[in-house]
């Protein structure tokens, strides 16, 4: 025992190192390795798909950037949001993780790796790191954020604290903290002023208030969303806050009542809409709708994974043996 316990160090930084070999190795085949399935906490399974296309050949080209300098910081986090576009999350992580070893004062790489932490529903984790960033952008000057995917009219428009304070107040959202959630978007609400971010987190507070029971502020909340206000990515969110406001019908929010042919986003408003609903009939209502998203494929959504995480929690609490 003794004698193990001497070499149990060595033991742990040798194994350290073949794992970053492995890791490395992995990555500097031509094709990255795809991942094995991923089981959604209802059991669901999806296969990764193997990467193909212009997605491909853009994690190629971050990749042999990142490869010619690595100490760049800017070269690491697109090679970190090219792996995640292609679904490999725990790669993404991986790659950030890396990251915050050598730029522990980067709230850029934290905010990547707390959103992908949400992707696997390690929400503590995401919590944590959104959090992080959160204090490190304080008293700092707020920076457009590029685009990976972008929108049609190929104008950006999220910033990083905007973004770091909407994916926190998503993190405490799954989690059931509505209190934090609510805080955390008013903050996503205050750090920017296009009509794309006024939307979008107008949206959620909206949605916390209402499962707080605060319907008189969540309506209140509703006031700058105008049919006017020019959105370029967020239309959905806009969309929901007009339904919200009843500036348009369920029949204009979801085309021929189908609520699969609605994104995630649309079809998760809508069931949190019914399911807060004053009058307990249309409880059930809101129950289908996520139980409808959860049938789908689109298992990274945002709309799925609360749709997902709402009905664990009802699980939980018809049988209180469920556990976290």
């Amino acid at each position: 025992m003794p004698f193990l316990h001497k070499i149990s160090p060595l033991f742990y930084l040798i194994l350290s190192f073949i794992m970053t070999l492995g890791f490395n190795a992995c990555q500097d085949s031509e094709h990255p390795e795809v991942p094995g399935p991923f089981t959604t906490p209802l059991g669901k399974v999806y296969s990764r798909e193997k990467a193909s296309g212009k997605a491909l050949q853009q994690y190629l080209e971050a990749r042999e950037v990142y490869k010619k300098d690595s100490s760049d910081v800017e070269a690491l986090i697109w090679f970190g949001r090219r792996t995640a576009y292609l679904g490999y999350y725990e790669d993404a992580i991986a790659i950030y993780s890396q990251g915050i070893r050598r730029f522990p004062e980067d709230a850029r790489l934290f905010r990547h790796r707390g959103h992908r932490y949400i992707s696997i529903r390690e929400f503590d984790k995401a919590i944590a790191d959104l959090q992080r960033a959160s204090e490190l952008i304080r008293g700092t000057e707020n920076t457009i954020e590029p685009d990976g995917i972008p929108n049609a009219m190929n104008i950006p428009v999220s910033t990083l604290h905007g973004n770091i304070w909407y994916h926190l107040g998503l993190a405490y959202y799954l989690k059931g903290d509505y209190p934090n959630a609510y805080s955390a978007y008013i903050h996503c609400r205050e750090s920017g002023t296009n009509p794309d971010n006024l939307v979008s987190s107008t949206h959620w507070l909206y949605m916390i208030q209402r499962r707080l029971g605060n319907y008189i502020l969540a309506d209140s909340l509703l006031r700058p969303i105008t049919p006017e206000l020019e959105v370029i990515e967020n239309n959905s969110y806009h969309n929901l806050c007009l339904f919200y406001k009843g500036a348009i019908t369920e029949e204009i929010l979801i085309p021929e009542g189908k609520p699969s042919a609605a994104s995630d986003a649309v079809a998760y408003g809508l069931a949190n809409w019914y399911f807060t609903n004053p009058d307990s009939l249309t409880l059930d209502k809101g129950v289908d709708l996520m139980s409808a998203i959860v049938e789908g494929d689109n298992w990274t959504s945002f709309g799925y994974i609360a749709a997902e995480s709402d009905l664990i929690d009802l699980q939980r609490k018809a049988d209180p043996v469920i556990k976290e």
